[in-house]
């Protein structure tokens, strides 16, 4: 499925749209070379969360899937199964589950939920509140469809 183009303001239109790790880092990792330095993160952050082999979503959202030029970092949040725990992963091999780690070593806005903690909401309903941006308008988020070779 493609992605749609762009809207004014620069952002994919509202909504939350799947796509492929493979066509998220085609369109949003070229261009610039800050551009191709956030994918290369993106890439080693995606890895990364796989190796637990608890990683049930991926979503991107912020300046990465933006028309912006240069965007500073990614910002994802990884969805994790619920058994999931820090037993799964050596925080200083894996700085991908401690947000300010990940922001200093990686270059990544990353937020780490698992569907028991959250209370009243489906993670559906969580997912797509993050199309809400700080000026309260909505843009388009990606949730990645895993694919058995990845």
């Amino acid at each position: 499925m493609a992605l749609p183009d762009f809207n004014s303001e620069g952002d994919l239109p509202e909504g939350v749209y799947q796509s492929t790790f493979d066509e998220v880092v085609e369109r949003f990792g070229q261009g610039t070379p800050q551009r191709q330095i956030v994918a290369e993160r993106f890439k080693q952050i995606f890895k990364l969360a796989q190796t637990t082999g608890k990683l049930e979503r991926l979503v991107i959202f912020g300046s990465f899937v933006t028309a912006k030029p240069d965007p500073n970092d990614i910002d994802i949040i990884l969805v994790m199964r619920d058994d999931f725990g820090e037993q799964d992963f050596d925080a200083d091999e894996f700085p991908v589950f401690d947000h300010l780690k990940s922001q200093q070593k990686l270059g990544a806005s990353l937020f780490v939920i698992r569907p028991a903690f959250l209370i009243g909401e489906t993670i559906d309903e969580f997912v797509a509140h993050w199309q809400v941006k700080r000026d309260l308008r909505k843009r388009g988020i990606i949730q990645l469809i895993f694919e058995e070779s990845q």
